[in-house]
């Protein structure tokens, strides 16, 4: 049996309000960081600095250092935070008086997820291919160069007991994990290489791949096998298999992977059996939206 969304997990879903979109476009757009604009309104962008750094400090955070992170006055981050708080965006601890994400980011990342078609026709798929494999499933997005879940299905009992620290909402670097590597297999060079003069490659584990041209040479591989394999890439004891979903002009527009610990996903299992069953099961989702090819 499945096991609900947490509550916690629900509320992470508010992290999605940080400029995370779904489009049936190519990839290559998702993949170009927006350019500041010149007409941008001064009071909107110190919002939005104050609900990232919010956002990163799930603890709380006091007004003086949230000032001094914003490199505003007290007192003009004071009325920020009086205005985001009445209407719903913050809130204030009665006890410590540090600032939180407030709840209307929540209603509002429900509505966002309420309108990714996606989800909701790829819910029963996800569903099924979590029963059969006994493992957890998870479809993400790229945005901002980095791959952003808006789906996890895991079982309400697992074989070993563990569960996986994701959740919707979390950004991950792609160039890390087996969904990552699908999507950037799927960038023209041109966006690929704008991908590479970003963030860099960080590196997550002894076997995350760090230099641009191995990785480049290991994404014509992904995109013609049609897969990929995060082999303890992203985090140790972990391994996943993901592929592309398509929308209907052949776009990858998502990915969806099988995950679960190194020690049960074993290199074999997952070039055996896993990587037919994700495989699969992306192809039925990318029919769904009106795909019609056979990768």
């Amino acid at each position: 049996m499945l096991i609900k969304k947490t509550l916690d997990e629900r509320k992470s879903i508010l992290l999605l309000y940080c400029g995370t979109s779904f489009h049936n476009t190519k990839l290559n757009m998702d993949a170009q960081q927006e350019l500041k604009p010149t007409n941008l309104v001064q009071t909107i962008e110190r919002v939005s600095q104050i609900l990232d750094i919010l956002g990163q400090n799930p603890q709380g955070i006091t007004i003086r250092d949230l000032s001094l992170k914003v490199d505003l006055p007290k007192g003009t981050t004071h009325r920020l935070l009086s205005s985001l708080s009445y209407f719903g965006y913050v809130r204030q601890d009665s006890k410590t008086r540090n600032y939180f994400l407030g709840f209307k980011l929540v209603e509002l990342g429900n509505i966002l997820l309420s309108q990714i078609d996606l989800r909701k026709e790829a819910e029963p798929f996800l569903r099924d291919l979590a029963e059969r494999t006994k493992e957890t499933v998870h479809m993400v997005i790229l945005d901002r160069n980095e791959v952003v879940y808006i789906d996890k299905v895991e079982l309400d009992h697992n074989p070993s007991g563990l569960r996986m620290a994701s959740r919707i909402g979390l950004r991950n670097p792609a160039h890390s994990s087996a969904v990552g590597k699908v999507l950037l297999a799927h960038l023209s060079d041109e966006a690929l290489n704008h991908f590479f003069r970003g963030k860099g490659l960080l590196k997550r584990t002894e076997n995350t791949i760090t230099d641009i041209a191995r990785l480049k040479e290991h994404l014509k591989m992904v995109r013609n096998q049609g897969y990929a394999m995060d082999d303890e890439e992203n985090e140790k004891g972990v391994r996943c298999v993901g592929a592309p979903i398509y929308d209907e002009a052949g776009n990858a527009v998502a990915a969806i992977s099988i995950s679960g610990p190194a020690f049960r996903i074993t290199k074999k299992v997952a070039q055996e059996i896993l990587k037919k069953e994700v495989m699969e099961t992306a192809l039925k989702i990318s029919q769904r939206l009106g795909y019609r090819g056979r990768r």
